[in-house]
């Protein structure tokens, strides 16, 4: 999910934001999180329908946008304006909503569903969007061959027909509470076009939603139009956006303080107060988190004591509060503590050091010397050495071993882990904790190559009460159940949070007034309007 790029046009403004519709300015109801640094409100405002969005956007353009496959920060953030499922996740509220569905899907009895697709609604090319192409968007999303990312989030789909002209029906394997909002992972594409040339496709998708993606130019730009046929809810607000790509982070502030660009992503922390005296800064609580890893096959870390000695021994407040400015919160439970969905967790981790020197002790471990490993991202550098400082102190000598994502993950892979500290946020996918979990605690990759725990009675018992949460229709027993999960991994911690990331993110509130932060990577402009040109 990174490098760098610089194009701005000075006759233009940049700007991002969240959700749509139509008329002058629509403002989306505020996300989580603290106050603005400045005191300027969004307000009302006149927006220029001839406008043109100019954004900064800190990662690179690495893969392709077909959503059956991609999972970069940048290209997820571009189909939310481009692609449309049936139902979609509000980037910023992260509430479900129609969207080329006429409404939310209705269930007709414990494993049948249906949804009705909007008249009229076409492509970027002009085409119509059949039933046709609903049922092969999802059919190929849960085709083994296929290997699509988006396949472990829809274990419950048996398969999905075609009613009539205009409905389309899902049968289930099993029950399944959440199943409206979780058909979001998968957008309706155009099936002509995707079998003619898929890789075509994935360089320059064609969808139904607002903006037509007329360029998308690695390590420069992203260039957007409106789609004038588009007769969603959420229309565009400017006639085309521009995204640069700048990932080197003071390219990103340059351009935000010098009005070349209306909204940028991932403020640097230490940049955050003097660009706060430009425009707005806030940096909203997110699920992203920083975990730690360890490989639970191979010893000492098959011992849950010595795993549980490492999070004793971090001194999270000084990390958090010296390399992150307090711009994140200790972990206290699987999820932060403003999702809907939040438990305290059995084990809160605080720093201990004489604990984590006991629990060692007490597993038979010393002079225990690791590699840690770790990714190149710049906020995880600025944490790792504290990281090393905390260990070090209580006996567990530890070399750092930063490198490039893809590069350490293959080391991981390989079967060289032992402890490991690195980034993730699959909330981008989805904000229910049935995902979150399943992300990490499902499937073969994580539990099984990875972290290896898979063959625990603990794993077992997480798999089991997965499933029995996933059937469940009561929100309190529900969440009760996802409770219990939060119990055994935080006592477990085979792959566990340190802590929750705050987001921050900047923008002229005079130039996009609805513009909202969002507690995910990228930027949303949907419902977004620029009152310059």
């Amino acid at each position: 999910m990174l490098k760098e790029a610089l194009h701005v046009q000075t006759s233009r403004r940049v700007f991002l934001q969240s959700a749509g519709a139509l008329g002058i300015v629509a403002a989306l109801a505020a996300c989580s999180g603290p106050s603005s640094t400045t005191a300027a409100g969004a307000g009302s405002a006149t927006v220029n329908p001839s406008g043109t969005i100019i954004a900064g956007m800190s990662y690179p353009l690495s893969t392709g946008f077909d959503p059956m496959t991609t999972s970069a920060a940048l290209t997820v953030a571009a189909n939310w304006h481009v692609l449309e499922g049936l139902v979609d996740l509000d980037p910023a509220t992260r509430q479900p909503y129609a969207a080329l569905a006429t409404a939310m899907p209705t269930q007709i009895d414990d494993t049948t569903w249906e949804a009705t697709i909007r008249s009229g609604a076409t492509f970027h090319n002009g085409s119509p969007v059949t039933i046709d192409d609903v049922v092969f968007s999802f059919t190929r999303v849960i085709d083994p061959a296929n290997n699509s990312l988006y396949r472990g989030f829809l274990p419950f789909l048996d398969s999905v027909t075609a009613k009539d002209a205009s409905t389309v029906q899902f049968k289930l394997k099993y029950a399944f509470s959440l199943f409206p909002s979780r058909i979001s992972v998968v957008k309706i594409v155009p099936k002509a076009l995707v079998l003619a040339d898929q890789s075509k496709f994935d360089s320059l998708p064609t969808g139904s939603g607002p903006y037509k993606m007329i360029s998308a130019t690695k390590d420069d730009k992203i260039e957007f139009q409106r789609f004038d046929a588009y007769n969603g809810t959420r229309p565009a607000l400017a006639a085309a956006m521009t995204w640069n790509l700048l990932s080197d982070a003071s390219a990103r502030v340059t351009a935000a303080q010098s009005g070349r660009v209306e909204a940028i992503e991932d403020v640097p922390y230490l940049d955050a107060d003097a660009l706060a005296k430009k425009i707005t800064v806030q940096s909203v609580q997110s699920f992203g988190l920083l975990f730690m890893m360890f490989n639970c096959s191979v010893a000492p870390f098959n011992d849950k004591r010595v795993r549980q000695a490492f999070f004793y021994a971090i001194d999270m407040d000084k990390v958090i509060n010296t390399a992150l400015l307090g711009n994140a919160t200790a972990a206290s439970s699987f999820v932060q503590k403003d999702h809907p969905s939040y438990v305290e967790a059995k084990t809160v981790y605080s720093y201990n050091p004489d604990k984590a020197k006991q629990l060692l002790a007490d597993a038979g471990v010393s002079n225990l010397a690791i590699t840690l490993l770790t990714t190149d991202t710049a906020w995880v550098k600025d944490v790792a050495p504290l990281i090393k400082e905390s260990l070090d102190a209580v006996g567990i000598a530890t070399t750092l071993d930063i490198g490039q994502s893809g590069g350490q993950y293959k080391k991981v892979d390989g079967g060289a882990l032992q402890v490991m500290v690195a980034p993730g946020d699959p909330s981008v996918f989805g904000n229910d904790v049935d995902l979150l979990l399943r992300w990490w605690f499902a499937g073969t990759v994580w539990p099984v190559t990875r972290y290896r725990w898979a063959d625990t009675p603990e794993f077992a018992q997480v798999t089991a009460l997965l499933n029995t949460a996933s059937t469940q229709s009561d929100a309190a027993a529900q969440k009760a159940t996802w409770g219990q999960i939060f119990d055994i991994i935080s006592d477990n911690v085979p792959l566990y949070p340190l802590f929750h990331r705050k987001l921050p993110t900047a923008w002229n509130a005079t130039d996009v007034p609805a513009f909202k932060p969002l507690s995910i990577s990228g930027l949303s402009f949907l419902d977004v309007g620029t009152t310059v040109s």
